[in-house]
């Protein structure tokens, strides 16, 4: 009987792994999922209460960055669940995250572009 699991490009190739495994690797997934979440409720409050308040139109961009880096990290997720399920399904090493990195750059970036916002609007 063949396999109905999608997406199949990844379940017709190699062995199955030890579930426990593809279950840790779902967890991790869905960890992410949760962060890009966040990313995107985090800028949707931005600019709802930027909006409320009468604040600068700058607040609008940063949440405009976050709600994007939230969708694009959500494409992340799902692309390195897949990456690290093959490796396990062809007993291949697994390979390194993408977007930690990146996700750290971007915290970095948009907590400093805040931190210089509320300084200068203090002044």
């Amino acid at each position: 009987m063949p396999d109905a699991r999608r997406p199949r490009s990844l379940y017709d190739r190699g062995s199955e792994p030890d579930p426990r495994f593809s279950m840790a690797n779902e967890r991790t997934a869905l960890a992410w999922v949760r962060t890009a979440l966040a990313l995107v409720a985090g800028g949707v409050g931005l600019t709802s209460v930027a909006r409320l308040a009468g604040l600068s139109r700058f607040l609008d961009v940063v949440a405009a960055v976050l709600c994007a880096g939230g969708a694009g990290l959500a494409l992340v997720a799902v692309a390195g669940w897949r990456r690290r399920e093959l490796a396990m399904r062809l007993e291949e090493p697994l390979p390194a995250p993408l977007a930690l990195t990146w996700l750290g750059i971007a915290v970095t970036v948009v907590a400093l572009a805040l931190t210089v916002y509320i300084a200068v609007k203090e002044l």
